[in-house]
């Protein structure tokens, strides 16, 4: 097999010297080798193949035969799945027994097959950062993933993955959510806090509008949203924006938002965000047993000592509600955030002006002017997941009309009306209730205003000017 090598390679350079132009005497002298060696090898019309090495018996191809069909369905499904993800599911799911190089080796072969099967290939990008390392507990780093439609035959039309990672240990926490708005942005901290059992001493962040109020020039400081001060002061963690354009800046968090995508999503189907979020907490043990190939250690090791240096959770919670101001409609229907929300129809009038407080859970509206007794909570309801819905309590639309008194007729029987109360009917007994009913109205005859306006009485008979024509 080595000599076949061997001899397959020559004749590869002395035909391509023989192709330059060089002489036999040239070739013999430039490569070492004889004359006749030469000529022998060049007078041979096509080169041997190159060797082929046998499978071994027992190989990747009989260990992972049983699995092949599960491994290109997966393939087909994404293609860019990565092997170690193959890996862990097989091991899980099947009882795999053979190790990763044995699903490395299979893949170099299935991927370019089945991309060709479904006209697609992957697009390789690399990228070029410079890395810094930190103390355990000084910083952790957050960015949103676009999850898309994952979601979509439920009803739910977008959902998106808020990611928070700490630099130390690469400790990994994600969850689920249909908004990037204020409240549920903070309302997401407040989870990954929990989740960590404390608090780190900075995150770092791009320039969001939840955390940035406006954009300013480069070199100059950047303007903290009210919100994002008030909630960093009471868990005490320091923000530090990123200069833009500088994604690299965190690219532990980048690097996890494609991880939980590749181990957590890729190739599943979910039926609600809840399903999302237990995927995301079935898998954290498993990245915790990892070794990290950059610090070389155990994930949940290093992430243990990385707790400890957290600073502690402050004893309430601060709760960040979105404020909007939103017109009553005619259906006592508040509008806010594509959903509708009822109002008390006792309460408001349409057009009224109300102020919507939105959190992660709930929506709250008020008035913009206290009642009597100094409330101004109008309504208070779950929040809506999606868009499109409805939350509506019916005791709000008490004493509008329901449609209960109309009725229609065939006209076969006369109708029958009623006969007025004694007393004079409903009018007469309004009147009787003002207090105009109860003036004592004094009667005269008309003759006693004729007197007194030096007037003839008024009479029927109509005299008319005699005629003295004849």
């Amino acid at each position: 097999m080595v000599l076949q090598s061997e001899r397959w390679l020559e004749l590869r350079r002395f035909r391509a010297l023989h192709e330059a132009g060089l002489s036999i005497s040239q070739i013999a002298r430039e490569t070492g080798m004889g004359r006749r060696t030469v000529r022998k090898y060049l007078a041979q019309d096509a080169p041997p193949s190159p060797p082929q090495r046998r499978p071994r018996a027992g190989g990747r191809a009989s260990v992972l035969s049983p699995f092949a069909h599960v491994i290109d369905a997966w393939l087909r499904a994404e293609l860019l799945l990565k092997g170690t993800v193959i890996h862990e599911r097989l091991v899980e799911q099947y009882g795999f027994t053979g190790n990763y190089q044995r699903v490395k080796l299979y893949l170099q072969e299935a991927r370019p097959r089945i991309a060709a099967e479904l006209g697609i290939g992957p697009d390789e990008l690399a990228g070029l950062h410079r890395r810094f390392e930190v103390v355990p507990g000084a910083q952790a780093q957050v960015d949103w993933g676009d999850e898309g439609g994952i979601l979509a035959h439920v009803g739910i039309a977008k959902v998106y993955s808020f990611h928070m990672v700490l630099s130390y240990s690469r400790d990994p926490f994600c969850c689920f959510t249909t908004s990037q708005d204020l409240s549920a942005f903070w309302e997401c901290h407040r989870r990954a806090f929990a989740h960590f059992g404390g608090v780190p001493k900075s995150i770092v962040y791009d320039r969001t509008k939840t955390v940035v109020r406006r954009h300013v020039a480069p070199g100059q400081a950047v303007p903290l949203h009210p919100e994002a001060v008030a909630f960093a002061g009471h868990y005490d963690f320091d923000i530090d924006v990123l200069a833009a354009y500088r994604p690299t800046g965190k690219g532990r968090v980048e690097r996890q938002v494609t991880i939980v995508r590749d181990h957590v999503l890729a190739g599943r189907g979910f039926a609600s965000l809840a399903d999302l979020d237990a995927a995301f907490h079935a898998w954290v043990p498993m990245r915790r047993a990892r070794t990290h190939r950059t610090h070389g250690e155990v994930i949940g090791v290093r992430a243990a000592r990385d707790h400890a240096a957290l600073r502690p959770l402050p004893a309430r919670p601060y709760v960040v509600a979105a404020r909007h101001l939103r017109h009553v409609g005619k259906d006592c229907l508040v509008a806010y955030d594509a959903n509708l929300y009822s109002v008390p129809a006792r309460r408001v009038r349409h057009r009224q002006l109300v102020e919507v407080r939105a959190t992660a859970a709930t929506i709250a509206i008020h008035a913009t002017i206290a009642d009597q007794h100094g409330e101004t909570l109008l309504a208070s309801h779950p929040r809506a997941v999606g868009r499109g819905a409805r939350v509506v309590d019916p005791g709000h639309w008490d004493g509008l009309p329901d449609g209960h008194t109309r009725s229609t007729t065939t006209g076969d029987t006369p109708p029958q009306r009623t006969r007025p109360a004694p007393g004079g009917g409903p009018l007469q007994a309004l009147l009787n209730r003002a207090a105009a009913a109860q003036v004592t109205v004094d009667r005269r005859p008309l003759s006693v205003y004729d007197q007194i306006a030096g007037t003839a009485p008024f009479t029927t008979a109509r005299s008319y000017p005699k005629d003295t024509t004849s």
